[in-house]
């Protein structure tokens, strides 16, 4: 295929009309130093990958990552946020600077370029051809055979959720670590 005949094909220019955007995104999702930024940049990244899995075809799947990665995952980082308390503002100590940033980036562009052969070599000119999965198939299958997985990533989930908010929640007699009581009695320990 040319470019030519890639460029005159219409879906190609809805990919990157959601591609683009969400390379962006992600990008920022990586950079920014705010974390409700970051939270909300990882929002956008997503839907425009669920964007793409309906250029696809699989309505399931798009609405999949709207439903439980944009209305759940990213409601639990922003209740974790909430609950740890933490720093809504910029954090400069917490940036790397200088030689990781550069090995991370080299690990990250060489990870890309070995994946990217891979998927060539194993493809290279091969025309893909689309097959519909209806809802009620993936349904079925998901609660026939797979419905122990299936309930078991959900007690996982549940347990996740419950002990970040048992790591996060101090009591407010709780002294801070480090202060009054508890640094005196860390110091008579030592």
């Amino acid at each position: 295929m040319s470019f030519g005949d890639w460029i005159s094909d219409a879906r190609n220019w809805w990919y990157l009309a959601l591609a683009v955007p969400m390379l962006v995104a992600a990008f920022r999702v990586v950079t920014s130093r705010n974390v409700v930024h970051s939270v909300l940049y990882l929002v956008g990244a997503l839907a425009a990958s669920a964007g793409l899995f309906l250029l696809l075809g699989a309505e399931f799947v798009a609405w999949t990552v709207v439903l439980v990665y944009i209305g759940a995952v990213v409601v639990l980082f922003l209740m974790g946020i909430m609950i740890t308390r933490a720093p809504l503002g910029t954090e400069s100590d917490l940036d790397h600077t200088g030689a990781p940033k550069l090995v991370a980036a080299i690990v990250a562009g060489l990870l890309f370029l070995l994946t990217a052969g891979a998927m060539l070599d194993a493809f290279a000119d091969d025309v893909v051809e689309p097959t519909r999965v209806t809802t009620d198939e993936i349904g079925q299958l998901l609660f026939s055979r797979y419905v122990i997985p299936f309930e078991v990533v959900s007690f996982v989930l549940l347990a996740a959720l419950i002990g970040g908010i048992v790591l996060a929640r101090r009591d407010p007699d709780e002294p801070e670590p480090g202060t009054g009581a508890a640094a005196a009695m860390e110091e008579s320990v030592q």
